[in-house]
């Protein structure tokens, strides 16, 4: 399952979604939040592509640009999602691991703010 160079990624900090498309429609959605105070933590809560999008690694392709979207903002990224998380086993490369405290304060402020997810 090559991941599709031809998918479009955008991210909408604002409604905490970083977005791929394909074809001009959207394909998949990590919905994640940023982790206060900031500048913290990019948390990635879920991940989600279209029954019709699937097999084209459109979910590999969303979190590969998590993980950069983060380094170029000099965050950690806390994969709370579990296809995160086993991408970033996967990719230990590009995927630093988040520190067990920063993972703990993760969980912790999505409890306090279920509004986040």
């Amino acid at each position: 399952m090559a991941e599709n160079a031809a998918v479009e990624i955008r991210d909408d900090r604002e409604h905490g979604n970083l977005v791929a498309y394909e074809g001009g429609e959207s394909a998949g959605t990590i919905a994640y939040f940023v982790m206060d105070p900031a500048p913290g933590a990019l948390v990635a809560v879920h991940t989600v592509v279209r029954p019709e999008h699937e097999g084209k690694g459109i979910a590999g392709a969303l979190v590969r640009e998590f993980y950069a979207m983060a380094a170029r903002e000099g965050v950690a990224v806390v994969p709370l999602c579990p296809y995160a998380a086993k991408w970033a086993e996967r990719h230990p490369d590009e995927a630093p691991e988040a520190s067990a405290e920063l993972v703990h304060e993760a969980k912790q402020q999505l409890r306090n703010h279920p509004e986040l997810f």
